[in-house]
């Protein structure tokens, strides 16, 4: 069975069946929650890591087959930066794998009906033509910088496909673009970018340093979307899509990393001066999406970006001292 030949027509869905949501309290898992309960299903349920480990392949057996979800979204992940990322390649390589396997083979075990397998954009190859399609899958090399974080991820992508061509499973992935939002990650040594500059102005300018140093040259073209943008778009791809494509999930517009810390920089009110450490490295030129495929399913991002971060700092500031450093 091919993946063409899945037998499913998209609508809406049972609200009131169980719906698991792996990774119910990080950035994307606890937008998915807050969307899910707010849109009326019933059954929204996930598990903490403290009360399911996902690289333990028995207990996340044991969980599925206890729950029986009809409807589950994998948006677990080990994730972090640049450095994160680079330093320690195996434990994103490794992590992931067994938290998508786990979950993934006992989705399957357990005849859940439908699943979303959230990706990264970073499965695309460095040099990509922009924006990107999804056709641009394993068509280049990866970027260095997370290349075993992106493997993963695409191996998460080919099972979801494997699926539906053996099982014949409406089984979809979705790959977001750069995210942010509440509940993401500020630390100071594991976090994206985008926190990792809110956290840097809002220090500066609660101390009030004269300057703020960033990595990198500035220059990166970088796509942003807020984390209920992307839960919105999983619900809607959960009712309105089904097709072995992986379905890119953005806005269609980026800015440089420059353009984006001044954004941060006056929202934060930091008035002091901002460096760029140019023997850093820049990762990626550019990244963005070609979101059409999730444009022609009727979806298009509402939250803007000064508006979204203009929330995010906001929440950050209320939450920073319950924060991991």
């Amino acid at each position: 069975m091919s993946g063409d030949e899945v037998s499913y027509t998209p609508g809406p869905l049972d609200r009131d069946a169980p719906f698991y949501v792996a990774g119910h309290r990080g950035l994307v898992g606890s937008a998915i929650m807050r969307r899910l309960e707010a849109d009326g299903f019933s059954r929204v349920f996930g598990a903490t890591s403290a009360e399911l480990d996902l690289k333990d392949r028995e207990a996340v057996f044991e969980q599925l087959g206890r729950t029986r979800p009809r409807y589950l979204v994998l948006a677990a992940a080990k994730v972090g930066g640049i450095l994160a990322n680079s330093t320690y390649p195996v434990d994103f390589l490794s992590e992931n794998l067994r938290i998508q396997t786990n979950v993934l083979d006992a989705a399957l075990a357990n005849d859940v009906e439908r699943v979303v397998f959230l990706g990264s954009s970073c499965i695309y190859p460095k040099l990509a033509p922009q924006p990107i399609r999804e056709d641009a899958l394993l068509t280049g090399h990866l970027e260095p910088t997370n290349d075993a974080y992106a493997i993963a991820k695409i191996a998460g992508i080919l099972h979801v496909q494997a699926v539906r061509r053996q099982y014949g499973l409406p089984w979809i992935s979705a790959m977001p673009t750069n995210l942010y939002g509440p509940n993401d990650n500020f630390s100071r040594t594991g976090s994206h970018v985008l926190p990792a500059l809110i956290r840097r102005y809002d220090d500066a300018a609660a101390s009030g340093a004269a300057s703020v140093t960033n990595w990198g040259s500035g220059t990166p073209r970088r796509e942003f979307l807020h984390s209920d943008d992307m839960a919105d778009a999983v619900l809607h791809l959960l009712e309105n899509y089904d097709g072995a494509a992986q379905v890119n999930v953005g806005t269609g517009t980026d800015a440089t990393i420059r353009e984006i810390a001044e954004k941060i920089a006056a929202i934060t009110g930091f008035t002091g001066e901002t460096a760029w450490d140019t023997t850093k490295p820049d990762g990626t030129p550019q990244k963005l999406l070609d979101v059409s495929l999730l444009t022609s399913t009727g979806w298009t991002s509402s939250i803007g970006l000064d508006e979204g971060l203009e929330r995010t700092v906001a929440w950050y500031r209320d939450h920073r001292d319950e924060l991991r450093e």
